[in-house]
């Protein structure tokens, strides 16, 4: 089984904000496989897709910081490796709309992936991150990431979902490497 977390905050006062992009890139995934069977299971809303293999959609009820505690117990209770994990998420460090795709290394400061680092006790899972931009001068990040993408940029991330979907759609197919061969670019 893999299992594909799409980071955000619940409730319809976040469903369109930049911090939600993860929860987006989910139900991507879960239209275009045909999945429409959520569940509240282990602080998180799950629905389940049988392809070639078993593929979890999740998307963590705990709010952003305590992202990891869903995470942590859906492992747990599938018995599953670090590795059987992608987490999409927003990047600041990342203009509108790019992607970046990796397996390895620290949270970059995300407080939703070092709460999924702290439960899972390791850094080993796949992580399809998509960029929100920086805030602009004045404002402050909280305030950013849960603000609403402008019009000029609302076309960027429309894309941007769609792609990011393709990724998570080519690291199931073909494995890690070959995705970030296609959509580091």
């Amino acid at each position: 089984m893999k299992v594909i977390v799409g980071l955000g905050n619940p409730g319809r006062e976040y469903s369109a904000t930049r911090h939600n992009v993860g929860f987006m890139v989910v139900d991507e995934l879960a239209r275009r496989w045909g999945v429409s069977d959520w569940r509240r299971r282990h602080e998180a809303e799950v629905a389940e897709y049988r392809g070639a293999e078993a593929v979890l959609l999740v998307k963590p009820q705990t709010y952003m910081n305590l992202s990891g505690r869903a995470v942590g117990e859906i492992a747990r209770w599938y018995k599953l490796a670090a590795e059987d994990i992608i987490v999409v998420f927003d990047d600041l460090d990342l203009p509108v709309g790019r992607l970046r795709l990796r397996m390895k290394g620290s949270s970059g400061g995300h407080r939703g992936i070092e709460s999924i680092l702290a439960q899972l006790g390791a850094d080993t899972f796949a992580r399809v991150r998509v960029g929100i931009g920086r805030p602009p001068q004045g404002w402050a990040t909280a305030d950013y990431v849960l603000s609403k993408f402008t019009p000029d940029e609302a076309p960027l991330i429309e894309q941007a979902i769609v792609r990011a979907a393709d990724a998570v759609e080519t690291i199931l197919k073909d494995g890690l490497n070959k995705a970030m061969n296609a959509f580091n670019k």
